[in-house]
């Protein structure tokens, strides 16, 4: 099951600096400093010139999805979520297909055996196609599981994207789907004061086109309650997968401080990117 995934080390670079910390909160060792006084990271190597395999962590609502899709397209490298596997494969019609959807309509959780294996299906059809390297989002979310992903292929970087739970709750809470058309969208106007010193957090709604306002619906379980439950769960497993990285010097931690227009150049500027070079050399 590990070979295909194997076959991709070595990495073309790892990254050889200590954990970073954007943010302005207290950690009881030492003072974040402000993220807007930091340098970009230089790992010695420009990542639009190699095959980046990295890792999104992040609480539910903070959006992995977004900021690793964007990454993705810049980079020109695949955005896997794990999520996406499980349904792709259960739309598949294979004999295994039937075995999954067993344990999803029961409400089992899928193992990380089948995850990893879905996963290494994946990347050898990538490999197969001439991709080199990835975005993982929504996997690892145990040490057990980051365990397994290390023992199979080498990660770079894990960017931990973190938001006050106050402002999660709030984007959770303002979700909408348009059920026509199946686009994402959010109705929450959120302006938050930062903790701690933090500069305020400030996010506009992203509304919908006016021939989808009326087709708008809610997932059943964006209720605050179910909301608060899950960053609970999330973030008592989170913390040792954290940890985890962090002990082998990968782990950067980025507080957005707003919404895209906000949060997307520093994240550039911290992963020591340019959008509009890369547009360019894609245009090339």
């Amino acid at each position: 099951m590990a070979a295909a995934i194997r076959r991709l080390r070595p990495s073309s670079f790892s990254f050889s600096f200590v954990t970073r910390s954007f943010s302005t909160a207290a950690a009881p060792e030492t003072v974040k400093p402000h993220l807007y006084s930091q340098k970009p990271i230089s790992p010695g190597v420009d990542p639009k010139n190699r095959n980046v395999q990295w890792v999104f962590l992040g609480c539910p609502g903070v959006g992995k999805g977004t900021y690793a899709s964007r990454l993705s397209t810049l980079l020109g490298v695949p955005h896997i979520a794990t999520g996406d596997l499980v349904r792709e494969e259960l739309n598949s019609g294979s004999a295994f297909s039937k075995q999954l959807a067993e344990i999803v309509n029961q409400g089992r959780l899928v193992s990380d055996e089948i995850i990893i294996n879905l996963l290494s299906k994946r990347l050898e059809a990538g490999e197969g196609k001439g991709e080199s390297g990835f975005i993982l989002d929504g996997f690892p979310r145990t040490v057990r599981q980051a365990g397994i992903l290390d023992e199979v292929t080498d990660i770079d970087l894990v960017v931990n994207l973190k938001l006050p739970e106050k402002v999660l709750i709030e984007k959770c809470l303002g979700r909408r789907i348009c059920n026509e058309c199946g686009k994402n969208f959010n109705v929450a106007s959120i302006d938050v004061m930062g903790e701690n010193g933090s500069p305020r957090i400030s996010m506009a709604p992203l509304l919908p086109p006016s021939h989808c306002v009326s087709k708008l619906i809610t997932r059943a379980d964006d209720t605050e309650e179910v909301v608060k439950e899950r960053l609970r769960i999330y973030n008592d497993k989170s913390q040792p997968v954290e940890d985890f990285y962090r002990s082998q010097g990968k782990l950067l931690e980025f507080d957005l401080p707003g919404g895209i227009p906000e949060s997307w150049p520093k994240l550039l500027e911290v992963l020591n990117l340019d959008e509009q070079d890369e547009k360019q050399s894609v245009a090339a």
